[in-house]
């Protein structure tokens, strides 16, 4: 097959519309539904992330994307029990493959940008991925191959419509990619950077040190920012994305972005947001929703009088500022990566805030020194790659 007519492109108005190949033969086969225009931007992006990711770690890779841009990225390490519990999994009586592990973990981290996301999956999906992904709004997924079962459950999906997507592992792309702005034909090298061990050689802090752990979750947010629109700060902890801050004009905006949601991933975590008292049939989509108010600014959306008797069966107390920042200043060993300089010491300034320990960024500034005495203040250890990862 060496094109698939689309229904329209972005936008409904906007047709005819297609993917095709000027060259051989398409790498993908639609195995149900019919995925859109921005769906196979979602999963072509999402792919080449998960590909990278296993290359890169030797582990099964999954991330969830919206809008060309992953909400969560991860690898397949075990979870704990706290984090099935704010997963929204714990109850779920499966095997906890290395691909579950990772999909739980890539769509758990941000669940209210997770929703109704695009999924890929650097395996096979197996039976226990695709109950997880079963259970979740999402609008299809893309994977080298599916297991029998597994793909009669995901076909059950939206009433028999949800997009599954198979794609050959086993394609290269060609070294140019080209697209048309107005008419235009823009032509550049693929970005075939390799993002290992050694790209986070160069430790320009005082403190030098950057654990095989902290060198994983550093390769793990260069990774991703490779394939998030840019400007872009990636925030990681224990093998996930747990704050991806895409799309600002602003590096401030993008470290605060980021942070917000990292801090958010580890609020969920306090008992105060572990004990929330329910209604027994409240959907998770509307805990997620809730959750998000609670530990927000506007937490009077859900406990005031009127309001909460709808979620609750009690009211809960206030989690309070100075709760809510006790609780964060336990947050520790998350490492941040930028796809461009810091242009100032304010970035380390709020990442400190949510735990960073481990900072890797091009580096080029000419307040270079300003953004090093900065994480010096703080002890992070911070690496230059010398190399950009804009994405657009």
């Amino acid at each position: 097959m060496k094109e698939l007519e689309l229904k329209y492109g972005c936008n409904p108005n906007q047709k005819p519309s297609r993917i095709f190949m000027k060259d051989g033969e398409l790498p993908i086969e639609v195995l149900n539904g019919k995925p859109g225009y921005i769906n196979f931007l979602d999963a072509f992006n999402g792919w080449q992330l998960v590909k990278e990711l296993k290359r890169a770690t030797g582990i099964a890779a999954a991330t969830s994307f919206k809008h060309v841009s992953p909400a969560g990225a991860a690898i397949g390490l075990p979870l704990s029990d706290l984090l099935k519990k704010i997963y929204w999994v714990a109850d779920m009586d499966i095997e906890w493959t290395p691909l579950a592990n990772a999909y739980a973990r890539a769509r758990g981290a941000d669940r209210m940008s997770s929703f109704g996301d695009f999924i890929a999956l650097s395996d096979v999906c197996d039976v226990s991925t695709a109950k997880i992904i079963a259970r979740e709004v999402s609008d299809g997924v893309i994977a080298p191959g599916y297991d029998p079962e597994a793909l009669e459950i995901l076909k059950g999906k939206k009433k028999g419509g949800y997009n599954v997507i198979k794609i050959d592992p086993d394609y290269e792309p060609r070294e140019l990619e080209i697209k048309e702005v107005y008419g235009i034909s823009f032509e550049q090298g693929r970005n075939e950077l390799v993002i290992d061990d050694d790209f986070f050689a160069n430790v320009v802090t005082k403190n030098k040190t950057l654990s095989d752990e902290a060198k994983r979750d550093l390769a793990i947010a260069m990774i991703t920012l490779k394939y998030t629109q840019s400007n872009s700060v990636c925030y990681v902890c224990d093998g996930q994305a747990i704050g991806i801050g895409a799309g600002q004009q602003s590096r401030i905006h993008c470290t605060r972005l980021a942070g917000s949601k990292a801090d958010n991933w580890y609020l969920r975590q306090n008992e105060k947001v572990l004990n929330l008292p329910f209604k027994a049939d409240i959907r998770r989509a509307d805990r997620d929703n809730t959750i998000d108010l609670y530990i927000g600014e506007d937490y009077m959306d859900v406990l005031a009088d009127g309001a909460w008797e709808n979620l609750f069966t009690e009211k809960p107390s206030v989690f309070t500022r100075e709760e809510k920042r006790a609780w964060l200043d336990t947050m520790k060993g998350v490492s941040l990566g930028s796809d461009a300089f810091f242009p100032f010491g304010d970035n380390v300034e709020r990442a400190h805030k949510s735990g960073v320990e481990f900072i890797a960024q091009p580096g080029g500034s000419i307040r270079d020194d300003n953004v090093i005495e900065t994480c010096d203040k703080y002890d992070i250890a911070m690496a230059f790659t010398g190399l950009r990862l804009f994405h657009h």
